[in-house]
């Protein structure tokens, strides 16, 4: 059975004025915020309902009451009207994230720090699973008569580079060869199918243009290695220390959950779209008091990585929810709009 249409707002009176102030809700605060009449009594009643059921905390005998995990779940799921953003808001988001787009990688570093800034939350953004990446483009530099760069730019926005050196004299000629050559070979192909086999079997495929590029096909292979690695932007991670909502020891755990790229990563592209996690639905015993909202970007038409505030489970997920899907879509445009200039 589910609930009724009175229990319903009070349940999210109870939780918009938790979030608001982190004071218990008593009745008194409640028949004053209710936009209906009822008296106090009734409130009382129907407060005690929700705490049965689930909904509702109640920390001391004498206090209000406070949302649980299960209310915060259902408020969010059916009740939460997600805010309605400024456009001073998506100027300034647009101007500061379109200014620091020198790279995919500055694109995610400003999307986490301006989530920080708008917040004050810790935030974090994620480069896509090792699995979707795939090779875009490789460029070819001449750093010195006989040096030069492989720059390698994948379908998910990263760029690495690695040296190169050559026991012959680098030509702009040859560099236009390896250039034609190694793109038709290598353009489309996922990172993590460039293996020292494949680098051997590549090799073999190119006869006597094989002799000129054992180095060049090696540093193929690193760059390749270090773009599959999980890039993790973050922002803010210091402020957890001073939330009120944790103590010291909650803060280390989630600061060292959050160390763990793998770990972040895995957790935050799980699921499509946005997503609220509210503690324990994490399945991470160091997010257990946490609430996180995370919103994935997408590149050419797929979902690659994600954005996402972490911060206690008493925060305002309606404003934050908001502002972390804004700033993840226009994430995934700028790197994407990044892709198709290379």
């Amino acid at each position: 059975m589910g609930l009724s249409d009175r229990k319903k707002k009070i349940l999210s009176c109870v939780v918009e004025s938790y979030i608001a102030d982190g004071e218990a809700v008593g009745s008194k605060t409640l028949q004053a915020a209710l936009d209906f009449e009822v008296s106090s009594a009734t409130i009382r009643n129907e407060m005690a309902a929700l705490e049965n059921e689930g909904y509702l905390i109640q920390p001391h005998t004498s206090a209000g009451r406070i949302p649980s995990q299960k209310g915060y779940r259902y408020y969010i799921d059916n009740l939460m009207e997600k805010t309605e953003l400024n456009p001073r808001f998506t100027q300034y988001a647009d101007s500061y994230l379109r200014k620091r787009a020198e790279s995919p990688e500055s694109v995610l570093n400003a999307a986490s720090t301006l989530l920080t800034e708008l917040t004050g939350l810790p935030s974090v953004a994620t480069t896509p699973p090792e699995g979707n990446s795939r090779v875009h483009k490789l460029r070819f530099v001449q750093t010195g008569r006989y040096t030069g760069m492989v720059v390698l730019i994948t379908s998910t926005g990263m760029v690495k580079s690695q040296l190169f050196r050559t026991e012959f004299v680098l030509t702009p000629d040859m560099l236009r060869v390896f250039d034609e050559a190694l793109n038709k070979s290598f353009a489309g192909l996922p990172l993590k199918d460039i293996t020292k086999a494949f680098i051997q079997t590549t090799a073999l495929g190119f006869g006597e243009l094989s002799f000129f590029m054992p180095n060049v096909l090696l540093a193929i292979r690193d760059a390749a290695k270090e773009a599959s690695h999980i890039s993790v932007a973050e922002s803010g991670m210091t402020k957890l220390l001073f939330l009120n909502d944790f103590d010291i020891f909650s803060a280390r755990d989630i600061l060292k959950f959050l160390s763990d790229k793998n770990n972040v990563s895995e957790l935050l592209t799980m699921n499509t779209g946005t997503k609220v996690i509210i503690g324990e639905e994490s399945g991470k015993y160091e997010l257990s008091n946490s609430g996180i909202v995370v919103s994935r970007y997408n590149l050419g038409g797929s979902m690659a990585g994600a954005v996402a505030v972490i911060g206690p489970q008493r925060m305002s997920y309606k404003d934050i929810v908001s502002a972390t899907e804004y700033v993840a879509d226009k994430s995934g445009e700028l790197i994407s709009e990044l892709l198709e200039a290379d």
